[in-house]
């Protein structure tokens, strides 16, 4: 069964271009759906808005590619890395573990486990002892975020594994509700749409700036305190980002009077943890249209639903890392060579907010949605390759876009748009910026 079409409905599109990345797994091949799913999605709200006949729509294989790694290229600059120097794979006493500490909190919480030093070296060495189950189990407890490396029919096997592939790829709910005409053009689609990002590192970021592209206001909202310098001017294209912390009572009542005024949620909180702060029938009351697209690590259901997690522990989980390894003929884990279910599960939240959008101009009521990335990882493992072509490693100067981006940071350079929608560019109205740079406020 097509996943994508089911989530979506037919998915009409031309390819050009040609590559792909080299992996075990048809990573080109899910870019470029995913692209499609976008295009195919935005050309229903053009028709059911009013704005025009359903457009063509032609994905560039090459360039969805490329856009599934870095799309901002500094001129003159670099960007910050992209992994703190604890990140990353370990060998354990019956295999391999990944830790992920990105966010001081998640290192903090397994060097607590382990009684070591932050440095690689004292962690590679404390953590030769421990079974990866176990430390696995440890560091999460903890507050960390960690991954034992497993083999695919461990993963399905496992009752997370049993649960995510029970899931579908798009779990929609839909209530009575109407679409605010929010003013879009046949050559902007989403002008005057409102969305407010509640996302962070990375699939979240990528579905609101392609939103962005085609018009909406992004208003990205954050907690003071965090930071990731490493992805920033890549995902803030096009967005307006401000601090709110809703743990504290005024900045909680500003974001729903945001709220109030918004379109769509966007979220990447793990499940009731956004509850927890603003409840559900507090979201209603409200903003009763609202168009809620949600996304969490491990699932929905199952007994690490609310776990923390990220693509990199994702893939390891899954078996991902562990079918690379034994394609590239390794001794470690071998991930994807982009982070893959990032980048698709984000291409797929805006095909999710653009069907839902077409579902109310037609008056089939309010939807929302739901997604994962371990659950976008079962959609990859069930693809199978296309043709290669040449191995797509990464992006010459023909595949960047001639008009220089001024950020913060300095110029930049973006690839060219991957998506060609007759009639409608993507493009962004303003360059990437920093986050907490503005009032939190509608423009």
């Amino acid at each position: 069964m097509d996943q994508i079409a089911a989530a979506f409905g037919p998915q009409g599109f031309d390819v050009q271009g040609a590559g792909a990345w080299p992996s075990r797994f048809a990573v080109t091949d899910l870019a470029t759906r995913c692209f499609g799913a976008v295009g195919a999605a935005l050309g229903e709200v053009i028709e059911a808005t009013g704005l025009g006949p359903r457009p063509a729509v032609t994905v560039d294989r090459r360039l969805a590619s490329l856009w599934y790694s870095w799309s901002i290229h500094p001129q003159g600059w670099q960007m910050p890395g992209a992994w703190d120097p604890i990140a990353g794979d370990y060998a354990a006493a019956d295999g391999w573990i990944r830790l992920h500490t990105n966010a001081p909190h998640h290192r903090d919480a397994a060097l607590s486990v382990l009684g070591c030093a932050a440095e690689r070296s004292a962690v590679a060495e404390a953590l030769r002892g421990w079974q990866i189950d176990a430390l696995e189990a440890a560091v999460v407890g903890a507050g960390g975020a960690a991954a034992a490396m497993r083999d695919r029919a461990a993963w399905l096997a496992h009752p997370q594994g049993a649960a995510v592939a029970a899931e579908p790829l798009v779990h929609w709910a839909t209530r009575t509700g109407a679409l605010r005409d929010f003013g879009g053009t046949r050559a902007r689609p989403l002008a005057g749409l409102r969305v407010l990002d509640l996302t962070r590192v990375l699939a979240g970021p990528m579905a609101t700036r392609t939103l962005a592209g085609y018009g909406a206001e992004v208003l990205r909202i954050d907690p003071p305190s965090w930071s990731e310098p490493g992805v920033v001017p890549d995902v803030t294209l096009g967005k307006t980002c401000a601090h709110l912390d809703l743990k504290q009572a005024a900045d909680r009542a500003r974001f729903e009077a945001l709220l109030a005024g918004a379109d769509v949620l966007v979220h990447g909180y793990r499940p009731g943890a956004l509850d927890a702060m603003v409840s559900p029938a507090r979201r209603l009351e409200l903003a009763p249209n609202l168009i809620e697209v949600s996304l969490c690590a491990y699932g929905w259901t199952g007994p690490w639903a609310a776990r923390r997690g990220f693509d990199s522990l994702v893939q390891m989980s899954c078996g991902i890392a562990e079918a690379g390894m034994g394609w590239a003929g390794a001794d470690k884990p071998h991930p994807l060579p982009v982070q893959a279910l990032d980048h698709a599960t984000g291409y797929l939240m805006a095909a999710s907010v653009l069907s839902a959008l077409a579902r109310a101009a037609r008056g089939e009521g309010v939807s929302s949605a739901r997604l994962s990335l371990a659950r976008t990882a079962e959609l990859l493992c069930s693809m199978e390759k296309a043709e290669d072509g040449p191995a797509i490693t990464g992006s010459t100067p023909d595949d960047l876009s001639d008009w220089d981006e001024q950020t913060p940071w300095g110029p930049a350079r973006r690839l060219k748009p991957a998506l060609s929608v007759e009639g409608a560019p993507m493009r962004w109205d303003s360059a990437a910026c920093d986050l907490g740079s503005s009032p939190a406020a509608w423009r």
